[in-house]
C-alpha cells in the first residue's frame, strides 16, 4: 500500500499499471478491494489507482476535527488526484463513491477525462429511502457501534440491509474486512456516524443542476436488478450529461465490480479506449 499526505489525513492507496490513470473510489463502509477483481484486468492498459477513501472501512481514521460533508470528502479526491500531479483521469463511482464523483465532476472537473458511475446515489436519493433509518440511527450516540457488532456474524452481514441486497456474489471474508476497522476504532465509528448524519439530496440536486457543465464523455454502468439505486436514475443521467451513455449490467446488484467484475472491467477499459482523444 502506497500512502498520501492530505491535509484531511493520509490516504491509503494500492497501484498497478501504466498509461493513462483510472482512479476508483467507492462507497460507505467498503474500502478498494470492492475493485480487486477489476483492477488488474484493467492494469494492462493503463494506471489503476484504488485507495482506501475515509469513508468507514479504511485502517486510519481523518486527522480529529476533519470535515466529513459530502463536499469536503469530495474535497479529499480532488486533492489526492492533485497530490499525485494526475491528469487525464478516467475517474469511476459506486454506491456513496458515485455521488462523490457527481460533486468532483462538477465542483473539480480539472483533472478528469472522463466520469464513469456505477449503481449511486443521485438527485434525491441520497441516501436512498431503505437507508434513511440508518442515518437517523447515526445521532444516537453508540448506534454505530452496536450496528457494528451486530454485523460480527456472516449471516447477519447477508441481511438485505446489511451487504445482502449490495452484493449477490461478496464472500464472508470480504465483508468482515470492511467491518473490521469500525469495529476496532471509535474514532472511526465517530467518523462513520458524522458522514452518515452529512448525507443529503441537496447535494446531489446542486450537483445535478450542474451536468451539463461537464462536457467530457460520462459512462453509465448500471445494474438493471439494482434493489436501491433505480434504473431511473441512470436513465436521468444519462439524459443530463451533454455526453453521456448508459450500458446494463445484467445479474448484479450494486457491487457490479464483484458481482459482474469482466463485464465492468471490459465496459471501462472501452469507455477509456475509445474516448481517450475524444477530448
Amino acid at each position: 500500500m502506497n500512502e498520501v499526505r492530505l491535509p484531511q489525513g493520509t490516504i491509503r492507496y494500492r497501484e498497478q499499471g501504466a498509461g493513462e490513470p483510472i482512479v476508483f473510489v467507492h462507497g460507505l463502509l467498503t474500502n478498494g478491494e470492492l475493485w480487486r477483481e477489476v483492477a488488474p484486468q484493467l492494469a494492462a492498459d493503463f494506471r489503476v489507482i484504488v485507495p482506501d477513501w475515509p469513508l468507514g472501512s479504511q485502517e486510519l481514521p481523518l486527522e480529529p476535527g476533519a470535515d466529513l460533508s459530502p463536499p469536503a470528502l469530495a474535497q479529499i479526491i480532488a486533492d489526492f488526484l492533485a497530490e499525485l500531479d494526475l491528469e487525464h483521469v478516467t475517474l469511476v463511482g459506486n454506491d456513496t463513491g458515485g455521488a462523490l464523483c457527481q460533486l468532483v465532476a462538477v465542483d473539480h472537473p480539472e483533472r478528469l477525462a472522463r466520469l464513469v458511475l456505477t449503481p449511486c446515489d443521485a438527485y434525491e436519493h441520497f441516501p436512498p429511502p431503505a437507508f434513511r433509518p440508518l442515518q437517523a440511527l447515526a445521532r444516537i450516540p453508540g448506534a454505530i457501534s452496536m450496528i457494528m457488532q451486530s454485523m460480527r456474524a456472516p449471516a447477519a452481514r447477508r441481511l438485505p440491509f446489511a451487504y445482502g441486497w449490495i452484493t449477490k456474489r461478496g464472500d464472508a471474508a470480504l465483508t468482515a474486512s470492511w467491518i473490521a476497522p469500525a469495529l476496532a476504532s471509535r474514532e472511526i465509528r465517530r467518523q462513520i456516524a458524522a458522514i452518515l448524519i452529512g448525507f443529503s439530496p441537496r447535494y446531489t440536486m446542486q450537483a445535478a443542476a450542474r451536468f451539463g457543465e461537464f462536457t467530457k464523455p460520462v459512462l453509465i454502468a448500471w445494474a438493471s436488478e439494482d434493489r436501491f439505486f433505480k434504473l431511473r436514475n441512470a436513465e436521468r443521467m444519462a439524459a443530463a450529461f451533454p455526453d453521456a451513455r448508459l450500458e446494463l449490467i445484467e445479474d448484479s446488484y450494486t457491487f457490479v465490480s464483484i458481482d459482474q467484475p469482466e463485464r465492468t472491467a471490459s465496459l471501462i477499459a472501452e469507455f477509456a479506449r475509445e474516448r481517450g482523444h475524444a477530448h
